[in-house]
């Protein structure tokens, strides 16, 4: 690392040339009139600007490079220095000092502006502490108007008129000629203009042409892990950048492949293409209306490959280590993802059909997005024989409902991703390597075996923000419950979206208010059932008074309605008695042995986990 402290006229010149861009990953220039005001009276005064950061590029292309806003000419030159930090900056004193056209701009309520900057001369070499007041910005016809556009308040339409108004622009400032011409005519127009041009040289056009910029230079050999962490640091006053945003730059940056092509690779586009098709087809991954990374991110898919690369190269190195952490994403290869990004693509689409068997078929139902990395990875390992095979389903199913039901994805999850890719694969194909079966003694993976649901936690789960309360919903709709209205069958993943399934709550909010009021089980998951949403409607009063009203417009005697309650693990006796204290035992009991079938265990109850 260097610092320098380069002349502001000599940055804006390699910004002109190309020899300084930026990385595709910083985001677009974006400053306010007011702000580049500031800033270009800041300069004036010649007060300290802060430091600027950038990468050397050593001759190569470690990210696709891309010119400051009004430098695109200079695009197609290979740049020196990569701009980290002071985008914004720079970007304004470029445009507004060194370009002869308007700066495209915005006012403070976002409305798109052109602006040419001026100094007020004679304001200027007065107090620098009305050098604020001094800097002027003119529409792009350099006509400020006011009273509704009614009355001419400056003209600036010619150089004539700037010198009559005493309003140097700012454009011409680091052009010699533009500037002795300006100063002739200003000069010559009156002779009081003579000392007033001298004090303004003196105390601000040679402020501007000294004017230095503190910079950093980060050499070309810094990884992209150090760029990513520097960036982010530096970068306080915008959105933290991501993986993909990097790996974008880096991957467009890959000359080999673009020798080979005849273009860059395009990650954004690849991107979508998956997330699109993998939405269309199970709307568990998100909604790409929403935006391309609600629900399944692309960063999940980036751990997935990664995952899958790194478990590769240890079949190769076993030194080397199977992991997905933020390094391992910088570091993998353009043609590892390429290679590999189609068959996870796959993998995931078989995650998104075994979600629709457990009948998840909603983002808004799934316990844990995160889980769904080593499953995915899982999959794009294993052959499809292995994957099909009988015993495989049923692990992987017991693997999945232990990790919602013991909340095992619930913190940190990259260790745990790369322990379950590794054990699952041994526990699939029985053999052994690496450290991945140190805790596995029985062959299971650790998720299985450290899992644990305590049975008064049902009593807790009382929202959607549990994956464990979200895991028993789905497991009611699994085992076989049939809405209390649509009750011609069990419900479908189809009937889940078309008849507006959700949480309702057994004993409705009204009737346990006036009977147990302050009693908080009412809100657990043990009061609550999937209902479709006209079912809902007849929720009302007592359980003995609804159900006799839901079994009419079902069209059925009550006793035979009965079999439809019993299908949601509720004892229907206890709803006609409207015995709460009675339904809330039964069914907490069912539930329990709901779960134990699930994660093939038998649940812990509190005064167990206690010994």
């Amino acid at each position: 690392m260097a610092l320098d402290s380069p002349k502001l006229q000599t940055v804006l010149a390699d910004i002109e040339t190309g020899a300084l861009q930026l990385p595709d990953f910083q985001r677009e220039w974006k400053w306010d009139d007011q702000r580049i005001r500031e800033l270009i009276a800041t300069v004036t005064l010649d007060y300290p600007l802060g430091v600027v950061m950038t990468l050397e590029t050593g001759g190569k292309k470690p990210f696709r490079p891309r010119a400051l806003t009004g430098a695109e000419s200079g695009r197609s030159t290979a740049p020196d220095l990569l701009l980290l930090d002071g985008q914004q900056r720079l970007t304004s004193l470029y445009q507004a000092l060194h370009l002869d056209q308007p700066v495209r701009t915005t006012d403070e309520r976002g409305r798109e502006l052109e602006r040419w900057y001026y100094v007020d001369i004679a304001k200027a070499v007065g107090s620098s502490t009305d050098r604020d007041e001094a800097i002027v910005s003119v529409p792009k016809d350099r006509v400020l108007r006011s009273d509704f556009a009614r009355r001419v308040q400056l003209d600036l339409s010619s150089r004539t008129l700037e010198c009559q108004a005493r309003h140097f622009p700012l454009s011409i400032v680091f052009d010699g000629n533009k500037v002795t011409a300006w100063q002739r005519e200003f000069v010559l127009m009156d002779e009081t203009n003579w000392d007033l041009w001298a004090k303004f040289e003196q105390g601000i056009l040679h402020n501007v042409r000294s004017f230095q910029i503190p910079m950093i230079k980060l050499a070309a050999t810094t990884t992209k892990d150090a760029v990513c962490s520097v960036f982010e640091r530096v970068n306080t006053g915008g959105v933290p950048l991501n993986v993909f945003e990097l790996l974008t730059a880096t991957y467009a940056g890959d000359s080999d492949y673009e020798s080979a092509h005849g273009d860059y690779y395009r990650l954004p586009d690849a991107w979508h293409d998956i997330k699109k098709s993998l939405t269309t087809s199970y709307p568990v991954f998100g909604r790409t209306e929403q935006g391309i990374d609600d629900g399944l991110s692309s960063s999940d898919f980036l751990q997935a490959v990664t995952l899958v690369s790194t478990w590769e190269r240890k079949r190769e190195k076993p030194s080397m280590a199977v992991s997905c952490k933020r390094r391992d994403l910088l570091n993998l290869p353009l043609e590892d993802f390429i290679r590999i990004a189609p068959r996870v693509a796959t993998a995931f689409e078989w995650v998104g059909e075994f979600l629709s068997e457990q009948l998840i078929v909603r983002h808004a139902d799934l316990p844990y997005r995160t889980q769904l990395v080593p499953m995915a990875a899982v999959r794009a390992i294993l052959s499809d024989d292995e994957a099909e095979d009988p015993g495989t389903r049923e692990l992987l199913t017991r693997w999945y409902w232990c990790g919602v039901l013991g909340e095992m994805y619930g913190g940190a999850t990259e260790s745990r991703f790369t322990r379950d890719v590794e054990q699952l694969i041994v526990a699939v194909r029985g053999e052994s390597y690496g450290s991945s079966m140190s805790s596995t003694r029985s062959g299971l993976p650790d998720t299985i075996m450290e899992a644990a649901f305590l049975a008064d936690r049902l009593d807790t789960l009382t929202t959607r923000n549990s994956a464990a309360y979200k895991g028993i919903y789905a497991l009611l709709i699994k085992q076989g419950a049939v809405d209390w209205y649509h009750s011609e069958g069990p419900l479908t993943a189809s009937a889940l979206i078309q008849h507006a399934v959700a949480i309702r709550q057994v004993f409705p909010k009204h009737w346990l208010a006036r009977n147990f009021p302050d009693d908080n089980r009412g809100n657990s998951i043990v009061n609550k059932t999937p209902l479709s949403y006209r079912a809902s409607k007849s929720l009302i009063g007592s359980p003995s008074s609804y159900l006799k009203v839901l079994a009419r417009e079902a069209g059925t005697r009550s006793e035979w309605f009965d079999d439809v309650v019993a299908t949601h693990v509720i004892d229907p006796a206890t709803l006609h008695e409207d015995d709460f204290d009675a339904f809330y035992a039964d069914r907490s009991a069912r539930l329990v042995e709901l779960v134990n079938e699930a994660m093939g265990k038998r649940t812990v109850f509190r005064a167990e986990s206690d010994r």
